[in-house]
């Protein structure tokens, strides 16, 4: 995984749970009860071309014409998952957790477009959101104030009202992030 770009290597971190379950469960056939409901959900947030697409590698398909009309993100999983079942020495750790560091670029980008009025990006966000509020903790309390982000707020004293040091970190990334987007 270390050979990815800084964004796609994000993008599977993120998403290092499901891209196990899904390899896993291509080897192991009794373990598609467990990913069904990983699967609903992904359903349930509107990536259902992701989910299609999981669906036929469930069902034996490992070609590269998968990836054809996904969009980059789900692409990246996608990819994951094929390299993954190839190779499982590539699968991303699905203990580690993202440092604010790398976090703050990529959902800054997605905060700053979603402020602009872009759709899509809104809809990434709030999916995104609903993830971070089941997480709990510092993720539940960035999730509760994605939509101030959206919407200009940018105190870090009130976003960052009752999180841990590293919750307050991220907020001050990502504040300082968005501060050279709204630059430009």
């Amino acid at each position: 995984m270390s050979t990815l770009p800084e964004k796609a290597r994000q993008i599977v971190q993120a998403h290092a749970a499901l891209i196990h379950a899904v390899v896993m469960a291509c080897h192991n056939r009794d373990l598609l009860p467990q990913l069904e409901p990983l699967l609903a959900a992904s359903e349930a947030s509107g990536w259902n071309d992701l989910v299609r697409t999981i669906r036929s590698i469930l069902a034996g398909r490992r070609e590269a014409s998968l990836l054809n009309g996904l969009d980059e993100e789900d692409g990246v999983l996608v990819g994951a998952i094929l390299k993954g079942l190839h190779d499982p020495g590539t699968l991303p750790d699905p203990d580690a957790r993202p440092e604010a560091r790398f976090a703050a670029p990529g959902l800054a980008h997605l905060i700053h477009a979603a402020g602009k009025g872009d759709v899509q990006a809104l809809q990434h966000l709030a999916a995104m959101a609903e993830q971070m509020t089941r997480a709990g903790g510092d993720m539940a309390r960035l999730g509760a104030v994605l939509h101030r982000l959206t919407r200009g707020e940018r105190d870090a004293d009130t976003l960052s009202a009752g999180m841990g040091a590293r919750g307050k970190q991220l907020i001050l990334s990502l504040l300082a992030e968005l501060a050279r987007l709204d630059v430009h």
